[in-house]
């Protein structure tokens, strides 16, 4: 699918979409528990439904109707087919722990994407709590003989996917003699990790865990089912928020200003980029103005790399944007698809390992690859209303984790046209 964009005079009100990380996080605690739970204003996209598949395949009902969803958990079987986890890194991950405590054989499968991203370390941590499990050169497919999780200690480093470390903690209190896991490396995308700990929280689990988030002790014990609302997603917000920061004003509700996800740091990078920001419990207004070049470490918020690249292209200066060596491994190679992005629209970039240096210029219309990637078709869809003339090819991928962009963009004034 290709949508064509025109210059647009944005401006209106937008309801955040339900926070994907929460949902998956919310389905693996009711699986884990024994009894019915509600995940209440779910999201529905691409990657929560390959995790409500899963769990299904291994014996998790899910009842759902639009805002509610009646989760059925604590009782596994062995499935008779491949688990096929699409390209949603967390339910690949999260589900090679869970499985571990299914009777028989899982294997778990990746798209094409995800059959990139690494899940080795998560493997080998598995094995040292005695999980026969193999991942061939690392990456997916998973296989994993499942029905008894020993537990114990166990390490692995922090600083290549935090879902390695959540995916764990969420098995921890069913193994026989509990968890003690230790991260090598200090932990990156921090923020996940709480958010998971927030999670089980809610669903009744105590986890003792250090200050740093470098070590977790957790004793055996039992998910207790539970009522769980899904807050709204700062990631998927971000891309109105930098509409608002470069139109006239953008309102958004459904955000929590005291959530835990890590891309609520995106109110602080606008307000030092120079845009208005006014905060309520129920709405962020984002205004616009002359915005300036910033300097921003996204180590633990390596989502926000597309959508603050965007706003550098168009900032006075030369913004700097450091903490993304990770980006390299999402769906694309992020650090070289915003590069290639934003010099195909003339705006001067230079590349290294864990930086990008951008200087704001005035960009113009261009024909950019989306690369399948969800989060880089966004981000040059908030360009393309600035620079006009501009399609973004494989457009559809935003359905991963937000179907409805396209549509609420052109509800506030974007011009643009979907072909295909």
């Amino acid at each position: 699918m290709k949508v064509q964009i025109e210059k647009s005079d944005i401006a209106g009100k937008v309801t955040a979409p339900p926070s994907k990380s929460y949902t998956i996080r919310g389905l693996m605690c009711a699986a884990l528990a024994r009894g019915e739970s509600q995940i209440v204003h779910p999201l529905y996209a691409d990657d929560t439904e390959a995790a409500v598949r899963v769990l299904g395949d291994i014996g998790v009902g899910v009842k759902r109707k639009k805002d509610l969803w009646r989760v059925s958990g604590g009782d596994f079987k062995n499935p008779d087919t491949d688990l096929y986890c699409g390209d949603s890194a967390a339910t690949l991950r999260f589900m090679t722990a869970v499985c571990a405590l299914a009777p028989g054989r899982c294997r778990l499968t990746a798209g094409p994407s995800l059959a990139k991203r690494p899940v080795g370390y998560l493997v080998a941590a598995l094995r040292k709590m005695g999980v026969e499990c193999s991942a061939e050169n690392g990456l997916p497919p998973v296989v994993v003989n499942g029905g008894k999780l020993r537990g114990g200690e166990t390490e692995l480093p922090g600083d290549v996917s935090s879902q390695f470390v959540s995916a764990l903690l969420l098995v921890s209190p069913l193994a026989e003699n509990g968890m003690h896991i230790r991260l090598t490396t200090p932990l990156k995308s921090r923020p996940y990790v709480a958010m998971t700990l927030e999670c089980m929280a809610q669903f009744g689990v105590n986890v003792e865990a250090s200050a740093e988030l470098d070590d977790f002790h957790v004793s055996r014990q039992a998910y207790q089912p539970a009522r769980y609302d899904v807050e709204g997603d700062w990631s998927s917000a971000s891309y109105f928020l930098a509409l608002g920061a470069v139109s006239k004003r953008i309102e958004i509700t459904n955000l929590n200003p005291q959530s835990l996800q890590s891309d609520r740091i995106m109110l602080e990078f606008l307000r030092q980029m120079g845009a208005g920001v006014e905060v309520s419990p129920e709405t962020i207004r984002v205004r616009g103005g002359k915005l300036r070049a910033v300097r921003a470490d996204l180590s633990d918020c390596i989502d926000l790399l597309p959508t603050m690249a965007v706003l550098a292209a168009v900032a006075e200066g030369t913004s700097v944007l450091t903490g993304i060596s990770r980006a390299r491994l999402k769906e694309s190679d992020r650090v070289a698809a915003v590069r290639q992005g934003l010099e195909k629209m003339g705006v001067k970039v230079a590349e290294a390992k864990d930086r990008l240096l951008i200087t704001g210029s005035s960009p113009k219309g261009a024909v950019i690859d989306s690369h399948n990637d969800h989060r880089i078709a966004m981000a040059f869809g908030v360009l393309g209303t600035l620079a006009g003339n501009t399609v973004i090819n494989g457009a559809e991928c935003v359905d991963k984790t937000f179907p409805e962009f396209w549509a609420i963009l052109k509800s506030i004034e974007g011009r643009l046209k979907i072909n295909g």
